[in-house]
């Protein structure tokens, strides 16, 4: 039994792609006073709605998990509604977890706040040394502004807070939508949606040259979950799985994996994103134990079949 099963604990987007594995996580550990704000009952961007979350739930430890996000288009779209919906909700919740007197509180950050042009790996120690990739800058500077909050508020009130880094996630659940999804999802949809119909060719975004890490969303719950457990210092921690790919090889790979043999055509009027990333995973490792355990090829394979299983039960069903 984990030392989390007595608390009190508020996850918020737990009910979510992510969010929904740390719940797991959290219940395998014994945790039965888990509570899963909806955005129907709690508009965490509304002071109003996180004052009154924290006199319902009276948490002990509250997992920040809720974000409002996408992949480079959505990001392209919504700059100004990114930076002001990430930006109120993590610094109103941190604001008033101070004032409740917690004993914990977790900041999800993202790889999107690293510069553009960040030596690979990418270490802990860099995230300050430029200014982000251009197409998502407002997302990844206000999930940034929760670092420097939480370092602050160690400092002048002695608050536990810290502060995770997560690489790209994928996996099972992920968000297939097209206006929002990002690149795994996005290029899944798109060769199985292509095989299904007979097409002989697929269009994906940018060159392929840029490369990206991906963890699989079983793994990063369980490094949330860890860190909760055993983590307790103001610097900020990568979550990774300690690899890269180039977007035009994940490509390939998903064509082989889903049995398409057609064409990939490259669009390269539209943005690459950042060139390259990829974490250096040392710190996670050294200070709570932990290592990404799923295969990358594993993890694609499993995240198609279940995207083929809904497709297949949606046309079931009408």
């Amino acid at each position: 039994m984990s030392w989390l099963a007595d608390k009190r604990i508020v996850v918020t987007g737990g009910a979510g792609f992510l969010g929904s594995n740390v719940v797991k996580k959290l219940e395998e550990r014994g945790c039965k006073k888990i509570f899963v704000p909806r955005s129907r009952d709690y508009d965490l961007v509304e002071m109003e709605a996180v004052k009154r979350l924290y006199s319902d739930a009276k948490p002990d430890i509250v997992i920040h998990l809720a974000a409002r996000v996408g992949g480079i288009g959505a990001n392209m779209k919504n700059p100004g509604s990114f930076f002001y919906e990430n930006l109120m909700m993590g610094v109103q919740l941190i604001e008033q977890g101070r004032q409740s007197g917690i004993e914990k509180f977790v900041a999800i950050g993202t790889i999107c706040a690293y510069p553009k042009f960040t030596p690979v790996p990418f270490k802990e120690e860099n995230l300050w040394n430029g200014y982000p990739e251009e197409t998502n800058a407002p997302y990844g500077l206000a999930k940034k502004m929760l670092l420097v909050q939480s370092q602050a508020y160690r400092q002048q009130y002695g608050f536990n807070a810290i502060y995770l880094l997560p690489v790209n996630l994928y996996g099972p659940g992920d968000n297939f939508d097209p206006e929002s999804s990002h690149v795994i999802p996005a290029l899944i949809k798109k060769v199985l949606e292509a095989k299904d119909k007979g097409e002989r060719s697929i269009v994906a975004w940018g060159s392929g040259k840029p490369t990206r890490e991906f963890i699989y969303v079983e793994d990063a719950a369980e490094g949330i979950v860890l860190a909760t457990e055993k983590y307790n210092k103001s610097e900020p921690v990568n979550l990774g799985a300690g690899f890269e790919i180039s977007i035009k090889d994940l490509a390939e790979m998903i064509c082989e994996l889903a049995g398409f043999d057609g064409k990939i055509e490259w669009d390269i009027s539209k943005p690459d994103g950042q060139p390259r990333r990829r974490l250096d995973t040392t710190r996670a490792k050294r200070e709570f134990g932990f290592v990404a355990k799923t295969h990358f090829r594993e993890g694609l394979k499993r995240t198609i079949e279940w995207y083929n299983k809904k497709i297949k039960a949606r046309r079931n069903s009408n």
